[in-house]
């Protein structure tokens, strides 16, 4: 064994935290709760401090997660496996068994507050998103904390020192043994923390008033280094091995175009007041 090896660091983490008979209670969904905790604790005070009506955090919540959950297992069959799940339609509805696309929960959440700001606020989508950001940001680093437990999503072999040896993955045992791989979990934590922190500090600076910039500059961050850390990361799903352009990547484009226009035409249109709503 190189002696590098010294340095990697082996993962061996169990992705089950305890079993209560034969459900098994994992990280990964303990995970995505917390994230949407985190996510209305949160938002709710952006809105609160904008005089927006009571009920608008509770129901933007109960808008979020469904949108979210929906539309990252569906976006999971019918970008990743659409062959297998659309002849069994049936194991769509199996969440438990993993399989969530995080470009299929972007545009499950899109859905939602869409629909949030049609029927409810009354509003822009994108004056929603806008408060939104530095809670989808801490619910993001959440799901990839998530996949870091489970062992999955991983990247290509390196010799850098911060490698991670997978150990309780079956996948890394067939094709990297012995071989540490990029720790990609992690550099999709890294910029969801930077997405997060961004937003934070933009909203402190009043750049909400420019209505849609934040959102830009959040999906540029989120999406435009996820293009980036596809060319590190396995291949998801066998149809993906050769292909110049990964399915992520190609999802992740309209995402960034998206975002450049909101950030470019944030900037040319002048600031809005904050409006203020009655409770």
């Amino acid at each position: 064994m190189n002696f590098l090896n010294f340095l990697f660091v082996t993962w061996d983490v169990d992705p089950v935290i305890f079993s209560l008979g034969s459900r098994e209670i994992r990280w990964y969904g303990l995970l995505w709760a917390i994230g949407f905790l985190l996510t209305y604790r949160l938002v709710a005070p952006v809105l609160r401090k904008e005089n927006c009506p009571e009920n608008w955090p509770d129901k933007l919540f109960t808008y979020c997660i469904v949108g979210t959950i929906l539309g990252a297992r569906i976006g999971h069959c019918l970008f990743y496996q659409p062959g297998y799940y659309l002849t069994h339609p049936v194991e769509i509805l199996k969440i438990w068994e993993g399989g969530l696309a995080s470009h299929g929960g972007a545009i499950g959440v899109i859905l939602a507050v869409w629909l949030f700001s049609r029927l409810i606020a009354k509003k822009s989508i994108w004056y929603m998103f806008d408060r939104m950001m530095v809670g989808v940001a801490a619910l993001c680093f959440c799901i990839r904390l998530g996949n870091l437990m489970n062992s999955e999503i991983f990247g290509y072999p390196t010799t850098l020192p911060w490698g991670f040896l997978f150990v309780r993955s079956h996948e890394w045992h067939q094709l990297y043994e012995g071989l540490a791989c990029h720790p990609t979990q992690i550099y999709e934590m890294m910029y969801c923390a930077v997405a997060g922190i961004v937003a934070w500090v933009m909203l402190k600076q009043g750049a909400q008033r420019r209505e849609g910039l934040i959102t830009g500059v959040g999906l540029l961050i989120f999406f435009g280094t996820r293009f980036a850390l596809e060319f590190m990361k396995n291949p998801q799903v066998e149809s993906e091995i050769g292909m110049t352009l990964d399915i992520g990547q190609w999802l992740s484009i309209p995402f960034i175009l998206l975002g450049i226009h909101l950030a470019v035409k944030a900037f040319m249109n002048q600031e809005s007041p904050v409006q203020k709503n009655k409770k």
